[in-house]
């Protein structure tokens, strides 16, 4: 189906394609809340309020879909509008078989969305069967394909989007069965403080076949735009239209002939919202002038003509979030980490003034430091978004999976308030899909096998987070067959790991990280290949993490991974080496000690060890590393610093110790370029530069 954008051309036409991204973004947004309302849907006892709430989010979708021309996907909303909208009205029975076809229809509908995102290129999807099958429930029918749902989500109460809270709910004037007459209504739009928002309405008459004829009408006000409309669309579906240019407070609709204005959503106004039209609108009230809003309900019930009633203002609540593009907060975090490092300079040089001069000086410093943390504090909790986007992917990808492994699964979330930094969910949830992929593969157990092991018939995975210290804890934890020990020492016997029956479980569950390391019998398209979990730990080091696995066999396992609460700000441990001043994670160093010459050993090819408490590791020295020069009165270096990653340590040689500080992190490889053993850079408090080492460089740096 070819692309049809409606756009404008010429002097004066209003170019609709400026709201395309606004309609992706709201389009999006509206299919991942129809999702998740369809997985909560009590299949039993259906609410009225959770259906229309489905229904809402489609009709929102295929509006919007209508309104720009993207047909294909206007098409199957509107056929997914069909059916929902005869479960509202209670003439079908919702079913698992309709959960399904929607579930996949929203998902056609975020590739067809994708696609005309992307500016059409790409093969266009086929949604035919998707229609037909559609089609078919719509009509009562029972044949469909895709198999029945098998995963229990726990009831919640279903977000129910009241319909003009939506920012972006664009809809297209419905055609009803059988034909519908034309009629003749006025439409006033104001105030306004941008004329072409009613130019843009006007517009959609032009572009929009089958909308109706428009024909501009006197005002008795300059902001207010008054127009005269044949169509024979609903007064409801103009205000969702016209709802994408302004909001509906500003939109009174008459019938010509008529003094009764239409609120399509209710019959009663709301308490407290006022009776009257919109203020200064005299084309409806009569008044030649441009009369004051009433100061409470009761003057406006005494004002109000009878039979007048506009859109209630008190229908659209004050927006409680706005919309702000992620290079915007990005800019605004690297300005207040420059403040922060302004601050920590003047603190620095602060030092040496006598405080019985300069008292005044030093106290307003010391509110310049107060006040640069808790602005600080403010702007990074910007960029913290609570655990529950991660979470809210899982319960569809679990349905689906289940219901191809035949299995029964309960899927429970825990703590999705708990925030983390944007940066760190984007990059965590790989690594949480591949582990909770692999609780209902390898460790919940048919149904059958289950119920003869004394369980429930149905498996829970639970996924929760928590803080815990400076960091979050994610949990995934099962209760299914749990690690089998003996089933992974022969594993790995036979891939040549160097194992022993003696190790200790903590240590055997980490086999299960090594690279192709599988104890599955069979290969599926769902697991097998050994492929995932070393990816799930390296991604997760890469992120400065851990992994820590507990199992219990027959009676399920957990996996905990910790992560730091953001990557724009690290916890480090400064040390000198000659002039230079280096940092080093917190997370990764162990301790630190002055060494003996004696306790280090030279082996082959000029390498060093160092014993610390009957272990031998690895010793690097940053001099060398770095190539730091030296001067004949410098001391040596005598000091060692244990820095562990990935399960392994090495000991950094350094000159001293300067101390533990929080430090603004800054991108080495965007503002100079990649330096091997770095991960990134800082600027202390004296305006120098500091590289943050990479630990997990320097570790494997130490193996070769």
């Amino acid at each position: 189906m070819a692309d049809t954008h409606q756009e404008s051309g010429g002097a004066g036409d209003f170019d609709l394609s400026q709201f395309y991204q606004i309609f992706f973004e709201e389009a999006a947004e509206n299919l991942d809340l129809m999702e998740q309302m369809l997985l909560n849907l009590n299949l039993e006892a259906a609410d009225d309020e959770e259906l229309n709430g489905i229904f809402r989010c489609a009709h929102s979708v295929k509006g919007g879909a209508a309104t720009f021309g993207f047909s294909d996907v206007a098409e199957l909303t509107h056929q997914m509008e069909s059916l929902l909208d005869k479960l509202r009205r209670h003439e079908l029975q919702p079913n698992a078989m309709m959960v399904d076809v929607l579930l996949e229809s929203a998902d056609a509908s975020r590739g067809l969305l994708a696609r005309h995102q992307a500016g059409g290129e790409g093969e266009v999807p086929s949604t035919a069967d998707l229609v037909r099958r559609i089609s078919e429930l719509a009509s009562g029918g029972a044949h469909i394909e895709a198999p029945a749902a098998s995963v229990a989500v726990p009831a919640a109460p279903a977000v129910a989007p009241t319909p003009v809270a939506q920012p972006v709910s664009v809809a297209a004037p419905v055609v009803p069965a059988g034909p519908k007459s034309s009629r003749s209504l006025v439409i006033a739009i104001g105030p306004l403080t941008v004329p072409e928002q009613a130019d843009a309405i006007k517009e959609l008459f032009r572009d929009i076949a089958g909308l109706g004829q428009i024909r501009d009408a006197v005002s008795d006000r300059p902001d207010t735009r008054v127009f005269e409309v044949d169509t024979n669309s609903a007064d409801d579906d103009l205000l969702d239209l016209f709802a994408f240019h302004v909001s509906r407070d500003q939109i009174v609709i008459k019938e010509v002939g008529t003094d009764a204005a239409v609120n399509p959503y209710d019959d009663d106004p709301l308490p407290g919202a006022p009776l009257a039209p919109l203020p200064g609108f005299g084309f409806f009230d009569g008044s030649p002038g441009a009369p004051t809003a009433p100061a409470s309900a009761s003057e406006a019930k005494a004002t109000a003509k009878p039979g007048v009633k506009p859109v209630a203002p008190a229908a659209q609540p004050e927006a409680a979030t706005i919309r702000v593009a992620i290079s915007k907060v990005d800019q605004l975090i690297n300005l207040v980490g420059e403040l922060v490092i302004t601050q920590a300079m003047l603190a620095q040089n602060s030092r040496a003034l006598d405080p019985a001069v300069y008292q005044q000086l030093l106290a307003g410093l010391a509110d310049l430091d107060r006040n640069t943390r808790d602005l600080q504090e403010s702007v990074m909790s910007i960029r913290m978004i609570p655990m529950s986007i991660v979470f809210s992917r899982f319960p569809r990808m679990l349905r689906d999976l289940a219901s191809k492994l035949g299995k029964k699964v309960e899927f429970v979330t825990q703590g999705e308030a708990t925030e983390l930094d944007k940066g760190l969910v984007e990059k965590i949830t790989d690594p949480l899909t591949h582990l909770v992929r692999n609780s209902c593969d390898h460790g919940v157990e048919m149904p059958a096998d289950r119920v003869a092991a004394g369980k429930p018939e149905s498996g829970t995975i639970t996924l929760s987070a928590s803080h815990q210290g400076g960091s979050i804890v994610i949990e995934v934890r099962d209760d299914g067959r749990g690690l089998s020990r003996e089933k992974i020492l022969e594993k790995a016997r036979e891939r040549g790991l160097d194992v022993s029956d003696q190790m200790p479980d903590s240590e055997v569950w980490q086999l299960i990280f090594a690279p192709g390391f599988s104890t599955a019998a069979v290969v599926t398209d769902v697991s097998g290949r050994g492929v995932g979990m070393d990816v799930v730990k390296k991604n997760i080091a890469a992120l400065n993490g851990t992994v820590e696995i507990e199992s219990s066999e027959g009676f399920g396992m957990r996996v905990a991974v910790r992560l730091p609460l953001t990557l724009a700000i690290m916890d480090g441990m400064s040390v000198g080496v000659g002039n230079e001043v280096y940092l080093l994670p917190l997370s990764s160093v162990v301790e630190s000690f002055q060494v003996k010459s004696d306790a280090v050993s030279t082996v082959g090819q000029g390498s060093q060890l160092v014993k610390v408490r009957d272990e031998y590791m690895p010793v690097i020295e940053l001099e060398k590393v770095f190539q730091i020069p030296r001067f004949g009165s410098e001391k040596a270096s005598d000091i060692m610093v244990v820095v562990e990653f990935d399960g392994s340590r090495v000991a950094l040689l350094v000159d001293e110790l300067l101390g533990q500080q929080q430090v603004v992190v800054k991108n080495l490889e965007s503002n100079y370029r990649k330096v091997p053993n770095v991960s990134g850079a800082t600027i202390l408090g004296d305006g120098k530069v500091a590289l943050i080492l990479d630990t997990g460089a320097l570790v494997r740096r130490s193996r070769h």
